[in-house]
């Protein structure tokens, strides 16, 4: 079951939800047959078992009892919070349990575990979200590598400014009377992002295709560090049509034949601009590198000058 981007259910409502902390890691379904085995999958379906060596004391948590359990397989960082860019270093490895078993202790991951879908020879997917929170917190789900992450009820506008005052991504919304929908994106899960804004200078684009011919179909975009221009990302949303249009014209009449970032950016067809253009961009964490995950477009800044973000 997969959750709709969304925006916090209103105030009249919100007792109706149960607010989760988004994770930012792998999602994964387990399977603890009973026997003291476990198999662990992605969401595309591809055993990862022996990527996560860690989790394997998790087979035998449960005794005899059987289940089948959703959760996302996170690398926390020094914090405590979930580093998608750690967890890369951990992601591919199923085919290389030596390598899996040497990055494990470099790199321990952690599974949150906030679903059950089967448990004790019974499909749970037909119950509510309240009878299914219920059984699996009664498994007691709590290891080294593992746990049962919490969930309040209501208090949804408290619980967002917590998760971006801590630095987290997001919440998940989940309501109360919903049941489990395998492989659908439902309105019953609603992922709130917390998201940053950060002033940035466009120093280059890449076309669109199709329909975008001759309009960009991302911006390159950087910050000004030690009199430089470093790259900090590419982003290829948040425009409307009027706004892509207006920006192609900019970007036209700014063109130059060399790459204005203090390392050219590893990517294929770029056109360089004068960086002289300010935009406004949102983005949800930054990357050890400092590049801006998950950007989009919010707004050109024609009161700034690149000067005033040195």
């Amino acid at each position: 079951m997969l959750a709709t981007p969304g925006a916090l259910p209103s105030a009249g409502v919100e007792g109706q939800w149960a607010f989760e902390v988004k994770q930012d890691g792998q999602r994964a379904v387990i399977y603890l047959p009973g026997d003291g085995t476990l198999l662990v999958r992605a969401r595309s379906g591809t055993d990862i078992t022996a990527a996560y060596p860690e989790l394997l004391p998790l087979a035998s948590v449960l005794g005899g009892r059987c289940a089948v359990l959703d959760g996302e397989i996170v690398a926390p960082d020094e914090h405590g919070r979930s580093d998608f860019e750690r967890l890369q270093q951990r992601m591919g490895l199923a085919g290389s349990p030596t390598r899996a078993a040497r990055m494990a202790l470099a790199v321990p991951v952690h599974v949150m575990l906030f679903d059950v879908l089967y448990l004790d020879e019974e499909l749970t997917t037909g119950l509510p979200y309240t009878e299914r929170r219920g059984l699996l917190e009664g498994l007691g789900l709590e290891g080294a590598a593992w746990s049962t992450p919490g969930a309040i009820t209501g208090h949804g506008a408290r619980a967002w400014e917590a998760a971006r005052d801590a630095g987290l991504e997001g919440l998940l919304a989940k309501r109360l009377a919903s049941r489990y929908e395998p492989g659908v994106r439902s309105k019953s899960w609603i992922k709130i992002k917390v998201h940053h804004l950060a002033d940035v200078i466009v120093g280059g684009w890449v076309p669109g295709r199709g329909r975008l011919a001759g309009l960009p179909g991302a911006v390159l975009v950087g910050e000004r560090h030690g009199g430089q221009l470093h790259y900090a990302g590419s982003v290829g949303t948040g425009w409307n049509q009027t706004e892509r249009a207006r920006l192609a014209e900019l970007l036209h009449v700014a063109a130059i034949g060399t790459c204005p970032f203090a390392q050219v950016p590893p990517v294929t067809g770029a056109r360089w601009v004068l960086p002289r253009l300010v935009g406004e961009v949102r983005y949800t964490t930054r990357t050890r590198a400092g590049r801006l995950r998950h950007p989009s477009w919010h707004r050109l800044r024609p009161d700034l000058a690149p000067d005033d973000l040195t």
